[in-house]
């Protein structure tokens, strides 16, 4: 408690030096801990989006990931349905669970030839009911509110597209995409007209003239053969992806519009078996009982098992930037808050320093100072070019030449008295050994002196028992 209490004693003694320390120390925690906090914000967004579009865990055929954007259809698993089953009745992933769905991803070519325009596109295939349930997914509590997917209640040629895709096939207008630029209109170059046989035969095969307020696409897709498949679709909404990349190319569509594409009157398959869990920590644990699984009782199936940090490579990349950015910032803030610190404790050891050893040397009693010892300090040599008397040895040099001592040392009790006296005259009395060979103790006078005069005493000093 007594060092406690100096402690604080020394901290208020300067207030403002103090103060100006303590509120560097505070101002580097608070600005780690909300870049801290901000670091995890963003971690915990980009892991719930992820998540909530492709689950914490998918289960490929093998090598799907690697070569399957490239061939889809041939990289199917034609027992999906029995791998969600064996997925489902397991007790030990039963509880970990939400949603166990199959999907499809697909690549194709999507045009709106109404307007004559068209680009490539990226299917995903979805059963609407699991994906809204999974939409609901909300682990960290985030402010984030998802309604259910647009192609609820539609019919199997519904499809959703994104902002992207709606904006270069000129849907914007009827599906009310707002901010959606125009662009501008070309004329084609004028030209010889055709025939009037050829024209009414192109009038006769023409397609219908859809509503204005409806938007149409046709979207053409390789099948498992190898063979184009054209499917005649209705967007019924364009939703933001949140990746430009992915917004420009996204459409959204029923699972059983996805495997006609794909398969066509031929058994359908899924390219994907999407697990997702109730917390993001049980991903260890269910993708080594899935990896069981897969090699017992799913054994004939090549199947393997990807996460979502495999699947989506840019969470990693991500993470590792703000873990990379608030490391550094740790460091400079507390190299900061450590060097200033460190100043205030210097200038308090250099300020105490100076003090203690004025206490040593004056009339206070040694118990009202710490026990520092400054032996450095007092090997250096006054303005005068002396030593200072303080130190043992340079004490003792000095006793050696004077006279008084040496009367002291041959026994006489009056040159005593004047070499080694009280500190002051409440001092009751010292004993002095007259002889430093040995000898009887004698008490010295009670006369006042200097306060350092005892100190000076060339043999050793005792004080009277009581």
């Amino acid at each position: 408690m007594k060092t406690l209490s100096i402690a604080l004693r020394n901290l208020l003694r300067n207030r403002r030096r103090s103060l100006t320390t303590l509120i560097a120390m505070g101002v580097g925690a608070v600005a780690i801990l909300i870049f801290g906090g901000y670091s995890r914000d963003i971690t915990y967004s980009l892991q719930t989006g992820y998540v909530l579009r492709g689950g914490h865990l998918q289960v490929q055929r093998k090598d799907y990931f690697l070569y399957g954007t490239g061939n889809p259809a041939a990289y199917g698993i034609a027992g999906y349905q029995r791998v969600i089953d064996v997925i489902k009745r397991d007790p030990v992933l039963a509880p970990m669970m939400t949603v166990v769905t199959p999907t499809i991803s697909l690549g194709g070519i999507a045009g709106n030839f109404a307007a004559g325009v068209s680009r490539t596109v990226i299917g995903s295939g979805v059963v609407v009911e699991d994906r809204n349930r999974m939409r609901q997914w909300n682990d960290y509590n985030l402010r984030i509110r998802i309604g259910a997917s647009p192609l609820t209640g539609t019919s199997d040629e519904a499809v959703v597209v994104g902002t992207g895709v709606a904006r270069v096939l000129e849907l914007c207008e009827p599906l009310a995409v707002p901010n959606c630029a125009r662009k501008a209109k070309t004329e084609a170059p004028a030209g010889p007209g055709a025939p009037p046989d050829i024209a009414a035969l192109s009038a006769l095969e023409a397609r219908p003239v859809a509503p204005k307020d409806e938007a149409r696409i046709e979207l053409l897709a390789a099948n498992v053969h190898g063979a184009p498949n054209v499917a005649s679709l209705r967007a019924v909404k364009a939703e933001r992806q949140g990746f430009k990349e992915l917004d420009d190319m996204f459409i959204g569509m029923h699972l059983a519009q996805a495997q006609r594409l794909l398969y066509g009157s031929e058994k359908p398959q899924a390219t994907a078996v999407v697990v997702q869990l109730a917390h993001t920590s049980q991903i260890p644990a269910a993708k080594a009982r899935l990896a069981e699984l897969l090699a017992t009782s799913l054994k004939g199936e090549p199947l393997e098992v990807q996460d979502f940090e495999a699947l989506n490579p840019f969470y990693g990349q991500a993470i590792g930037m703000f873990a990379a950015i608030f490391g550094f910032m740790a460091v400079l803030i507390g190299a900061i808050v450590l060097f200033t610190v460190g100043n205030t404790m210097s200038m308090a050891v250099v300020e105490r320093t100076t003090e203690i050893g004025t206490l040593r040397n004056g009339p206070a009693p040694r118990r009202h100072s710490p026990p520092v010892r400054m032996r450095r300090a007092a090997a250096r040599p006054d303005r005068r070019g002396q030593r200072n008397p303080g130190r043992a040895g340079d004490r003792l040099a000095d006793q050696s030449r004077r006279p008084d001592l040496d009367a002291a040392r041959a026994g006489r009790p009056g040159a005593a008295n004047s070499a080694c006296m009280g500190r002051n005259q409440a001092d009751a009395g010292y004993r002095h050994r007259a002889d430093d060979r040995g000898g009887d103790f004698r008490v010295v006078a009670r006369t006042s002196c200097r306060p350092d005069a005892h100190r000076r005493c060339a043999a050793p000093c005792l004080r009277e028992p009581k």
